[in-house]
């Protein structure tokens, strides 16, 4: 068989698979073995009737669509389950199977379904809570993995940088940057290099150097940014020469900082869901506030503010002229920027504070760059 007749194939079989079967779908191919198999999963999740109503479906009971989950982690890779067990949550109503311990057990764990499960909350019962827990330490360590030894990097090179003075003591010349900052001035006939710059660090380079508020909104829309919140306040509370906060609000205002030795803590007693008041959230910031001048506040919201708008934006004013850097992030998520209150993000541009989305894997470089006082690298999306 020809290398275009085999493409041709193939291409005919994607689209059966896409199309679902049926009488207007047009591709006359029929499915066997694994193919029919993989059409059925994608059937019972994605198949519509006439006039949108579902013709697939999962059924009512939990061994059921435990032997969905069973075939479509077969079937597919793990970022192809973890869409689908999403799409199933949202359209077939799963989440109360969650209740079940071993229907969570059966799930592939990811960041949305850690939110699913705390948006459930007090509906978990104490038989399903220990199997939650650990679906949920099981996704935080897979995080902390990949993103805390860059952050610890990154953020920790930008607290030296910001402690380096240029009139240092004796003792606290920093010689091999020295050196390197001023071979230009190296003296052949003598051998020398003459060092009319020294770079070294103050005396207090081991003390706290400088505070990071994190304030984040735990309404429902938020749930993965509220998970990987969680997961940076740790590595950055595990900082010696940073004081971490980690706030968490609704309409009412919780302070996770005793709570960040573990992540899993601060995420169980977070409460998705609910509605916003920024305002009264910077007021609780604001009031633990210090040394504004080496302080980071970086608010983590879409910016529906159900509270006093012109309030919200005078405290954020107030703050910046204190010399508080301020940062606004719509959310802190792979998924890019989510709908948002439009006219709170330009009236916060207006303040000098832009406002946009922020990957985990930029976020460290975010923080480097509020802590040294340069330039945010805001992404082009915005």
């Amino acid at each position: 068989m020809s290398t275009r007749t085999t493409t041709a194939d193939e291409r005919l079989r994607r689209w059966r698979l896409v199309l679902g079967g049926g009488d207007a779908e047009g591709t006359g191919r029929a499915l066997t073995g694994t193919d029919a198999g993989m059409d059925a999963a994608l059937g019972a999740l994605y198949d519509t009737g006439d006039g949108g109503e579902r013709r697939g479906g999962l059924g009512g009971s939990a061994p059921s669509v435990a032997r969905w989950l069973g075939d479509i982690r077969g079937y597919f890779p793990g970022s192809v389950v973890q869409v689908m067990q999403r799409d199933a949550i949202d359209r077939l109503g799963l989440a109360t199977l969650l209740l079940e311990p071993e229907m969570l057990a059966a799930v592939e764990p990811d960041v949305h379904l850690v939110g699913t499960l705390l948006s459930l909350g007090k509906a978990l019962p104490e038989t399903t809570r220990e199997t939650a827990r650990a679906v949920v330490r099981k996704v935080v360590d897979d995080l902390e993995a990949r993103l805390s030894a860059r952050t610890r990097a990154t953020v920790t090179g930008a607290l030296d940088r910001s402690a380096r003075i240029s009139r240092p003591r004796h003792r606290d010349i920093h010689w091999d940057r020295t050196l390197r900052a001023n071979l230009k001035h190296y003296l052949p006939e003598h051998r020398t290099v003459v060092p009319e710059r020294l770079i070294g660090h103050g005396r207090t380079s081991r003390a706290v150097r400088k505070e990071i508020v994190l304030c984040v909104d735990q309404s429902g829309s938020m749930a993965a940014s509220v998970v990987y919140a969680s997961v940076f306040g740790a590595v950055l509370a595990s900082l010696r020469a940073v004081a971490t906060r980690l706030v968490v609000f609704d309409t009412s205002v919780v302070d996770l900082t005793d709570a960040l030795d573990d992540p899993v803590d601060v995420l169980f007693g977070t409460r998705l869901g609910g509605g916003t008041d920024i305002n009264r959230a910077l007021a609780y910031c604001q009031s633990r506030i210090t040394r504004p001048a080496d302080t980071v506040v970086v608010l983590v919201s879409d910016l529906y503010e159900g509270g006093i708008r012109d309030e919200m934006l005078k405290r954020v004013a107030a703050m910046k002229a204190a010399g508080v850097r301020f940062v606004a992030l719509l959310a802190l998520s792979d998924e890019g920027a989510p709908a948002h209150d439009r006219e709170h993000a330009a009236a916060l541009a207006a303040l000098g504070v832009p406002a946009f989305a922020c990957t985990p894997d930029l976020f460290p470089e975010v923080m480097a760059a509020a802590l040294e006082k340069r330039p945010l690298p805001i992404p082009d999306t915005v």
